[in-house]
């Protein structure tokens, strides 16, 4: 720690006092060359850094201290003024201002270019905003730009006229005295030139040939220019609101659904020009700004050498092209050279401005590297980018990390903390300890003193630790979990301990993973690491609402050794004792044994028990444990979450300690150990082998005999080697000692299975291949024999893909999350009721084919209606109360046919969701208060477990193979609405079903789907804009066939089918009732889901495979999309043994139900084809009402959630997620303001998140 100066106190306490600059919004806009000039301190002219002999900025330079200001605080480059009291001069010698050199961070200058220079960005962008306003494309426009064609700016239409006038009466005076070939010669080439002179029309290419020949022929006509200058003239030709009134025509006449749609973003991008007061010429750059020196830095290496930022590279580069430029105009260099160099200094500024914008023309490194350079567009974008790495990510001062051990001794709220890394983390806090005591006076010599590690320095660390709170995180942070606060311990070592509870919420082992400590800071920060954030409050996991500091491993096999009682004696033997104390001081005395059954007088009974469940029965009351049970892993955790209910959680937490202590302690007593003479050999296990082997060989013999398929073949080995299996199985569990460890770690369920077990000790058995299938061969030996060469090579190959798969799984599962919390993060309870009557019904049937019971299903949910016993009609629940666990068991007991439950889906709460709507916080099993961030607890919850999904898409063999997408893709799929890979077929009408087979050799095993229905038909009749015509009928009528529907002078319109008129945009329609039949044939791998004669639905499954989603709602509707979507993630997740909550989901689909796209912008200030969030256009149209105005219209998207996360209102949030300069680009020319609600925009601006304990001054 560097000790500051009294004048620099003096100066930084000054400093803090001004007021931080309070702002509720951010606006991007393309900046104009005046306001480039209005930020900048002063033109940069030269190209040079830094005078390697003097190792100072050159002056007009890079870095010159004239523009940017002074490297040393107070001081002027050439030394006549020094000091802080000198504050404010300007140097009249070196005409340096005397100020701090941290302006040299914020300070701007310019380039003033010799020619203009085109932005890439509104170039380039696809599509190109500078080719929308000048009807090119971006190959035309490039072909301008970079001095390949020249394009005509300006047209004299009178002389053009003139020109035609004149030429026509030339050939009228040549054609009289001509005969037949000599006219026919005249009228060709007068036609050349009549051809020649009327394609001269604004914007047209011209190649140099075109151009020198046409300029000599006709130069006083018209007026052609090359590169950027032209491109400038264009735009500062065009009439914005001419150009409006020309899209708006071309609109109304086009019925093309493509071209309307492009030519409605061209209307978008020229309103945006207009209403935000922007010139499309600004797009074209005069001046260039410079980046401030210290955000491109140039250090001095060891060896006298310099590292300098890319950018001082790129901008080097700029300078000498525009100066050589110069210079050419002033030795009136000849047009080629000075094309080329404008060219260059085009190419130049590009890679400026964004180096990877156009393909195969990167700038790179001069040095022999090929490295592309970093430019301005490179440093935003991207995992390494402004946005993420450093706004997003920053690195935290007072921080550490080291390796975790256990701490057995330790309680929950407490961590081991190495004093070596603590010294460090409370640098700060000791030495102003020790400067309070009158130890030392001053900063300097209190930093001496840590360094030097006196006595008194660690007694003094003692003292600063003291009721402080660090926090703990553990790599990936997949939850909220992963962060906890901690009483630190001072330990000796150097490695941090922890708890062992607390394992299963980091996900951490003790085999080197490594935890980071942070501390926090401000008082507020102590507070909420206390209260809210502390390991004892934090016993459940928010996304199931399980405990999860349950016990595990070594305690449960503690518990079970405690409460066990091998050797059961004669009841009349057995020793009685008159109270716990006595059997346990018997205990302690060598009496009796630990496990030995006696009778015990406790409380008001005699129970027959041992001194091990007398002393595990201490740590749990009576009522709970009863003495009688050996306690294995699923008792104590049932025992565990019962207490949480009871009790609470703070006399929880004393009971895991306690429990913790106590099965440690007798573990340890215990002895219990592991060798190879506890597995015993099985004699018995070749004969079962033979057995299977005999099998196996009929089976093989019947196959080659014909009289057996592969298929069957293999169904039946597969079937007898399983058989065989579980006789050894049977036979590991019969022959096994009861008393040995093994026994006891599997049977109490402390560590491994049976299956591993059996693996060990009796055989391998069957594996699979890494596609998935399983091996005919079975492995017959198990690992303590030892495994034959050809046996290890089928059991690594299949585990090999799982390696695989599982280094694949981790980076798909944290880009899944990444995107889950972008699309979810603006969501947050907001209100405590929105008082919503909608919500959705949950049946008994559902329960069935979902395998959840209504305990999965309804916990902390809100009750839309009553929920009432069916047969007695009692209330269990009443209408807006939450079902609790009391309530739960009820309802479970009486099951009721269907419950109706309030749901994010249908919450109408403004900004977010309604804490009714929500209900419970699984986190800590109450009522979910305003301000929880649940859309970031949703994708937490639905990201962490990813990982665990399989990444696997099982191939099932055969010729006609198909894929079968689950786990972690078919999450993916249904979350970013990709059509799936197996589709299933959908009823598209509402009819009858019947199936028929088809027919010939070609289709040999394929069925048809028929469907016989009455459905409506269109009759259209487009209108055409451009003809008066007179309609005849109004929107609903009925009419006949041949009814007179629409006439002009010279046409009628006649209804060809009796029915219903309808008008949309330009069409009129007759809306008829036709029956028809629609066939669906059905490929051989796939099965039926409908019967002969079934009476079918819209949009209902007819065939295996999945739905797509974006039909699925085409043609059903949102309920039904969220319906099948819940059920299909649940599916997902629950296969692989991850039961989530399915309010998680809800929030997500909410989510990607939650964009509008406007169609008519009425008279708000939206504009039609803009994709905006409900929430928005809710505000738009409510401000519109309030003053009497029309409100917009606009049509509900459904968006998978990539595509959600890019159209959300904030611009930050978008930029800083993906697609960075496209937003960026559409932001800048739509003036774009973030009104900063979300919780990304607030920590990229450096603001808390309006959000937990910041909310109530966000509601404000």
């Amino acid at each position: 720690m560097s000790t500051p100066s009294t004048t620099q106190t003096i100066f930084l306490e000054r400093e803090s006092k001004k007021k931080t600059l309070e702002f509720d919004a951010v606006k991007i806009k393309l900046a104009s060359a005046e306001e480039i000039i209005s930020w900048s301190h002063g033109e940069v002219t030269k190209p040079e850094t830094i005078n390697y002999r003097s190792q100072k900025p050159e002056r007009d330079g890079l870095f010159c201290q004239k523009i940017f200001g002074p490297v040393k605080d107070w001081e002027c480059a050439c030394g006549k003024y020094k000091g802080i009291r000198y504050r404010g001069i300007v140097c009249d010698r070196c005409g340096v201002e005397v100020t701090r050199s941290f302006v040299r961070r914020e300070r701007m200058g310019h380039v003033k270019l010799a020619v203009p220079v085109v932005h890439i960005w509104f170039l380039h962008s696809v599509p190109s905003k500078i080719g929308a306003l000048l009807n090119l494309s971006i190959k035309s426009l490039e072909k301008v730009v970079y001095f390949a064609n020249f394009i005509i700016t300006s047209v004299n239409e009178n002389l053009r006229e003139e020109a035609l006038n004149k030429l026509e009466a030339e050939l009228k005076e040549k054609k009289r005295g001509l005969k037949g070939s000599e006219s026919l010669d005249l009228l060709k080439e007068y036609n050349l030139v009549k051809k020649e002179i009327s394609g001269l029309v604004m914007s047209r290419l011209l190649s140099d040939e075109e151009y020198k020949d046409l300029s000599f022929k006709y130069g006083h006509i018209f007026e052609a220019q090359i590169g950027a200058e032209a491109v400038l003239n264009l735009l500062n030709n065009l009439d914005l609101k001419e150009y409006l009134k020309i899209l708006e025509k071309q609109k109304r006449k086009t019925a093309n659904y493509a071209i309307k749609k492009k030519i409605i973003e061209k209307i978008r991008l020229a309103q945006n020009f207009i209403e935000n007061k922007i010139r499309p010429s600004d797009m074209v750059l005069q001046v260039l700004p410079v980046v401030p020196p210290d955000l491109r830095p140039l250090v001095e290496l060891d060896g006298g050498r310099f590292a300098s930022s890319d950018l001082n590279d790129l901008y080097r580069r700029v300078i000498n092209r525009n100066n050589r430029l110069k210079k050419l105009f002033e030795l009136e260099a000849p047009e080629v050279i000075i094309r080329n160099e404008k060219r260059m200094l085009q190419e130049a500024t590009d890679a400026l401005l964004d180096n990877s914008m156009r393909p195969g023309k990167t700038t790179t490194m001069q040095a022999g590297q090929k490295r592309p350079l970093k430019s301005l567009g490179d440093i935003l974008r991207g995992k390494e980018g402004r946005f993420r790495r450093n706004l997003l990510g920053k690195r935290v001062d007072y921080s550490g990390r080291s390796v975790i051990v256990v701490g057995p001794n330790l309680k929950l709220h407490q961590c081991g903390l190495p004093k070596i890394l603590a010294l460090e983390i409370f640098k700060p806090f000791v030495a102003s300890l020790l400067i309070k005591r009158g130890v030392v006076h001053n900063v300097r010599s209190a930093n001496r003193k840590i360094d030097d590690g006196d006595e008194e320095v660690w007694a003094t660390l003692e003292e600063a630790v003291k009721g402080s709170r660090v926090l703990l995180n553990r790599a990936p942070t997949l939850h909220r979990l992963s962060v906890q606060a901690f009483q630190p311990i001072l330990v000796d070592d150097k490695t941090i301990q922890v708890h062992p509870l607390i394992c299963d919420a980091f996900n951490a082992d003790f085999d080197g993973d490594q935890m980071g400590v942070y501390l926090p800071i401000s008082q507020k920060a102590k507070e909420e690491a206390k209260e809210i954030i502390a390991s004892t409050k934090n016993l459940l996991k928010p996304a199931t609402g399980q405990p999860v500091v349950l016990p595990t491993q070594d305690i449960i096999l503690g518990v079970n050794n405690l409460t066990s009682i091998p050797h059961e004696r004669e009841k009349e033997n057995l020793r009685g004792f008159s109270s716990k104390e006595e059997a346990i001081n018997a205990y302690e005395l060598g009496k009796i044994s630990l496990q030995e059954e006696v009778k015990v007088k406790v409380q008001d009974g005699i129970y027959k028990c041992s001194v091990g469940r007398l002393i595990f029965g201490e740590i749990f009351p009576l009522d709970f444990y009863k003495l009688d049970k050996v306690v294995d892993k699923r008792s104590l955790n049932d025992l565990v979450v019962k207490y949480l209910r009871a009790y609470g959680e703070e006399k929880t937490v004393e009971l895991l300690d306690k429990l913790k202590d106590v099965s440690f302690e007798y573990l340890t007593y215990s002895g219990i150990t592991w060798s190879m003479e506890e597995l015993p050999p099985f004699p018995e296990k070749k004969e079962i082998l033979k057995k299977a082997e005999r099998e196996v060989e009929k089976t093989n013999e019947s196959y080659e005999g014909g009289l057996l398929t592969e298929r069957e073949k293999y169904l039946k080995n597969i079937e007898t080697w399983s058989k065989s299996i579980n006789e050894v199985s049977a036979l590991v569990q019969q022959k096994i000692d009861p008393h040995s460890s093994p026994f006891l770690m599997v049977n109490s369920g402390a560590r491994g299975s049976w299956t591993q077990l059996n693996q060990m000790i009796g055989m391998k058995g069957l594996v699979a291949s890494p596609a998935g299938k399983i091996i005919e061969l079975a492995v017959r030996s198990s690992y303590k024999e030892g495994l034959d060469v050809l046996e290890y090579f089928i059991s690594t190959h299949g585990t090999r893909k799982g390696i695989v798969d599982t280094a694949l799984r981790t980076s798909s599962a944290g880009y899944l999350t990444r995107r889950l919390v972008d699309a979810a993060q603006e969501v947050l309870v907001t209100e405590p009721d929105c008082r919503v009557e909608k919500g959705i019904m949950l049946t008994k049937e559902e329960n069935k084919i979902l395998r959840l019971s209504w305990r999965d299903r309804i916990f902390g949910r809100t009750a839309l209606a009553d929920i009432k016993n069916p047969k007695t009609g009692k209330v269990i629940v009443k209408k807006g109360e939450i079902v609790d666990y009391e309530k739960l068991e009820e309802i479970e007991k009486v099951n009721p046919p269907k419950i109706y439950l309030r749901s994010v889906l249908r919450c109408k709460a403004k900004q977010g969701v309604c804490s009714k709507c929500y209900g419970y916080d699984l986190g800590f099993s109450k009522p979910i208060k305003e301000g929880v961030a649940v859309g970031i607890v949703a994708a937490q919850s639905i990201g962490e477990p990813g990982t665990q999904l399989t990444l696997r898409t099982f191939h099932i063999g055969g010729a006609a193979g198909k894929d079968i997408t689950q786990g972690l893709p078919r999450a993916e799929e249904i979350f970013e609405l990709r059509p799936p890979k197996v589709k299933a077929l959908m009823a598209l009408h509402k009819g009858k079903a019947s199936i028929e087979s088809v027919s010939g050799v070609a289709g040999k095993g394929q069925k048809i789907i028929k469907i016989k229905y009455q459905g409506q038909q269109k009759e259209k009749h487009i209108l055409d804009p451009e003809i008066d015509w007179q309609v005849e009928v109004k929107e609903g009528d009925l009419v006949r066939e041949k009814t007179i529907l629409a006439e002009s002078e010279k046409k009628k319109i006649f209804s060809q089918h009796k029915g219903k008129i309808s008008f949309e945009e330009g069409v009129l329609q007759v809306i008829y009732e036709e029956a028809g039949v629609e066939e669906y044939i059905v490929p051989k791998t796939e099965s039926i889901y409908v019967k002969e004669g079934e009476e079918v639905e819209y949009g209902q499954q007819l065939t295996s495979g999945s739905l797509d989603l974006r039909e699925l709602y085409e043609l059903r509707g949102r309920e039904a999309v969220e319906k099948y979507m819940l059920a299909e993630l649940q599916n997902v997740y629950y296969s692989q043994g991850v039961k989530l909550d399915s309010r998680h989901f809800e929030v997500i689909i909410r989510q990607m139900f939650s964009r509008f796209l406007i169609t008519d912008s009425g008279e708000t200030n939206l504009s039609a084809g803009m994709i905006i969030s409900r929430e928005y256009k809710r505000v738009c149209d409510e401000l519109a009402r309030g003053q009497g105005k029309k409100p917009s219209e606009g049509k509900e998207l459904f968006l998978g959630i990539t595509k959600a996360a890019l159209s959300c209102d904030s611009w930050l949030s978008a930029a800083s997620f993906q697609e960075t300069s496209r937003i960026l680009i559409n932001a800048a020319i739509g003036g774009t303001v973030d009104y900063l609600y979300g919780l990304k925009e607030n920590v990229i601006i450096g603001k808390l998140i309006p959000a937990g304990t910041g909310f109530k001054k966000a509601k404000k």
